[in-house]
């Protein structure tokens, strides 16, 4: 009975080798995956085999995935990388531009054109001009690398930095506030202490156990987070850390409940319908194609206006929490500007100022625009670097406990 080859011969170590190469390329694309992962990936591609294409993906799926974002870069990896033996050259060369006509441009994510790039090699000889420090998503990278990379500024990192601090913003959590709302539900023994008796529940308990009451029935009310409205500055004098930011808040907010998200410079854009793909590389795709103002000025008052007139029903109420992402560097007119937020203020629950410009010791919000928008602002936070992404969570928790 013939066998069948499973990538290669087994023996001669095929197998392993390239499912421990698609494993590192897996790391490089940003996907969570260790030597216990590749290895059960192994394994299952052995006891599937190789008769399926679907089969052999989905077993090395079900093992090497575990978050949902990750799973469409899997399977456009595995597509690629199991095409033929020699495929990593292959596209290596497709990659290249020719001489003889323009390439056509990669429709694949840019965490899988990245991950299929070639390392550079150790052995290589160093060039006149060196090009930007490389650090590879790895588990490899030491604590130094982490802990600097935890307390560098976005607009001081190099490109492959800020690729990879890019790939670990999406991984730094951010729970929306919560508050209670009208709805009731059945209290837990958490949640008993203010809750309140549930009469129609006590007299069902109460028929149900002979008259004798056994246990009594209490409800609290649901949690619920607030509602989002997320205001980001694509002007020039942000143009490093709107990408970042984008795809921190996709990821961050993704559980949270209503999301509404506008990109600002020149005009109002809105970049809800683009917040709703479940992919982030797909979420920037889509937000670049929409933005045409993107490194242009800044106009905080007009678009704050194009707001109120357009989509005010955005704001819930007086339950939505807004964020505005900004370095108040605005060249629109301030009397504007004033009348806008005061009517966003009376609308709204908190009205946060994520201001990157505070990674300056001594910061004060100097110019016409920021000291405006200080004023009015229930509080200005720090997002220049991860650690004040990782602390923003604690600080809106603490500033709605202090109902400010």
């Amino acid at each position: 009975m013939t066998g069948i080859q499973q990538l290669g011969d087994v023996r001669s170590g095929k197998l392993a080798g390239n499912i421990t190469a698609f494993g590192r390329a897996l790391r490089r694309a940003g996907v969570r995956t260790d030597a216990m992962r590749i290895a059960l990936a192994a394994e299952a591609a052995t006891l599937v085999g190789v008769e399926s294409r679907l089969d052999l993906s989905a077993a090395m799926e079900a093992v090497m995935v575990s978050r949902e974002q990750d799973r469409m870069v899997f399977r456009e990896l595995f597509d690629a990388w199991f095409r033929d033996p020699e495929l990593a050259n292959k596209l290596l060369a497709q990659m290249l531009p020719s001489a003889e006509g323009k390439a056509e441009p990669s429709k694949r994510r840019p965490r899988v054109r990245e991950a299929l790039t070639a390392p550079r090699d150790p052995a290589r000889p160093a060039v006149a001009a060196k090009p930007d420090k490389e650090v590879e998503f790895d588990a490899a990278m030491t604590s130094s690398d982490r802990q600097r990379l935890q307390h560098a500024d976005f607009n001081a990192l190099g490109a492959s930095e800020y690729q990879l601090v890019e790939r670990l913003a999406r991984d730094v959590s951010l729970p929306i506030p919560s508050v209670p709302s009208r709805r009731l539900r059945a209290a837990n023994d958490a949640g008993r202490q203010h809750a309140r008796m549930h009469w129609p529940g006590v007299l069902h308990e109460a028929a149900r156990t002979g008259g004798e009451l056994l246990r009594l029935p209490r409800l609290a009310r649901r949690e619920r987070p607030l509602p989002l409205l997320v205001l980001v500055d694509v002007s020039g004098s942000m143009e490093r850390y709107a990408r970042l930011l984008l795809a921190f808040l996709h990821a961050s907010t993704r559980r949270a409940g209503r999301r509404d998200v506008f990109a600002f410079g020149t005009r109002l854009t809105d970049l809800t319908p683009a917040f709703r793909l479940a992919d982030t590389d797909a979420m920037l795709a889509a937000a670049g194609l929409a933005i045409d103002d993107f490194a242009g000025g800044t106009r905080l008052g007009s678009s704050l206006a194009e707001l109120r007139r357009f989509h005010a029903r955005r704001l819930t109420g007086r339950r939505t929490l807004v964020l505005v992402i900004s370095d108040g560097l605005d060249t629109g007119e301030p009397a504007l500007l004033e009348n806008e937020l005061l009517w966003l203020k009376r609308h709204s629950r908190r009205l946060l100022w994520l201001n990157p410009l505070l990674r300056f010791e001594g910061y004060a919000p100097l110019a016409r625009g920021a000291s405006v928008l200080h004023r009015h602002a229930d509080a200005m936070l720090a997002v220049h670097n991860l650690s004040a992404l990782e602390q923003l969570a604690s600080s809106l928790a603490a500033l709605m406990r202090s109902g400010r």
